[in-house]
């Protein structure tokens, strides 16, 4: 059972970092503000889960976990605004944006699946000599 969880599990990571996992179906963001899609100022608001990119337009329901979630000593989402400060945030660059935060989401996520799937099946083994 274990392993199996475990291939299960890894299997939808690997779909999530190629952009193939059918999670980007829903996302749980969103982008609802008219404007000039320019990206001009980050800013994460953690009282209301809103990542600003201007002084109208914002990424909403993003949680302080994705915002903070750095990969190589790199914040990622900050990281990846920031790359396009003076440029347009075009219909893909928001799609794009949205299944970064369902990628980082879901690695947060999956390691407690993976933990409640390793006590569900018994626990984790003992290696021999312990």
């Amino acid at each position: 059972m274990f392993r199996r969880a475990r291939r299960k599990e890894g299997a939808e990571l690997v779909a999530l970092y190629l952009m193939e996992s059918p999670r980007f179906d829903n996302f749980k963001t969103t982008f609802p503000l008219k404007g000039n899609d320019t990206v001009e100022k980050v800013q994460y608001t953690d009282d209301d889960k809103r990542v600003w990119i201007n002084a109208w337009q914002l990424f909403g329901g993003v949680s302080k976990a994705v915002w903070e979630f750095h990969l190589r000593g790199h914040q990622v989402c900050e990281k990846w605004l920031k790359v396009r400060r003076g440029r347009k945030c075009v219909y893909a660059d928001c799609q794009h944006f949205q299944q970064i935060i369902v990628a980082l989401n879901e690695t947060i996520r999956f390691p407690e699946e993976i933990d409640d799937a390793i006590e569900k099946s018994g626990g984790r083994p003992m290696k021999s000599g312990h």
